[in-house]
């Protein structure tokens, strides 16, 4: 499966029913070879380039199925949610 597969499916948390946006990057393990993550965006973003300039990270354990449309994922804290600032000098 290529990220750009993973581009154009919608996260759902399996908790409360809700959209929590689509998929714009993954966070690597380049040691262990394996996804860490999946990284969405905050609602508050337009494009990518206006906003708050958050992104929830969503651990690769919460994800409970991957689907054609859709990656389920089980959020069932707010805890659990990591948001990081986006340097966009660092990527």
């Amino acid at each position: 499966m290529k990220i750009s597969d993973f581009q154009t499916k919608d996260v759902i948390n399996i908790v409360d029913g809700r959209k929590l946006g689509q998929v714009s990057d993954l966070e690597l393990d380049l040691r262990q070879g394996r996804i860490d993550s999946i990284v969405v965006p905050s609602y508050s973003r337009f494009f990518g380039m206006f906003g708050s300039g958050t992104d929830v990270v969503i651990p690769w354990r919460n994800i409970v199925k991957i689907g054609t449309d859709v990656v389920l994922v089980r959020i069932d804290d707010a805890k659990v949610y990591r948001v990081e600032e986006d340097d966009v000098g660092a990527r």
